[in-house]
């Protein structure tokens, strides 16, 4: 959980996936067409992936990848951040994070 954690405050936009996601995509192609450059951490690329999964299930995400994390916060998984998307909050979380400028 601290390796996660962690991880997750180094930068203001963070998103834990699994190469072979299509979810994990559709969520890096939001983030990189708003403007924001996320640190991107492949679980199934990473030795401690497995380990970071649980803990990742553990903060309440489930399935366990894409996990969100804006400004060091965990914000949820996909239907999460298609949902602050929609209502237009996701943009507005990403600039008060500093994730991008506008």
């Amino acid at each position: 959980m601290d390796r996660v954690r962690d991880l997750a405050a180094k930068k203001a936009a963070v998103i834990f996936t699994k190469s072979s996601c299509c979810m994990c995509y559709s969520i890096k192609t939001l983030f990189y067409e708003l403007g924001a450059s996320p640190a991107i951490h492949e679980l199934d690329h990473d030795p401690s992936g497995r380990d970071m999964e649980w803990a990742l299930r553990g903060l309440g995400c489930d399935p366990s990848v894409p996990a969100v994390f804006i400004g060091g916060r965990f914000v949820g998984s996909a239907k999460d951040v298609i949902s602050l998307h929609v209502d237009g909050s996701l943009k507005q979380m990403l600039m008060d994070a500093k994730a991008i400028w506008f």
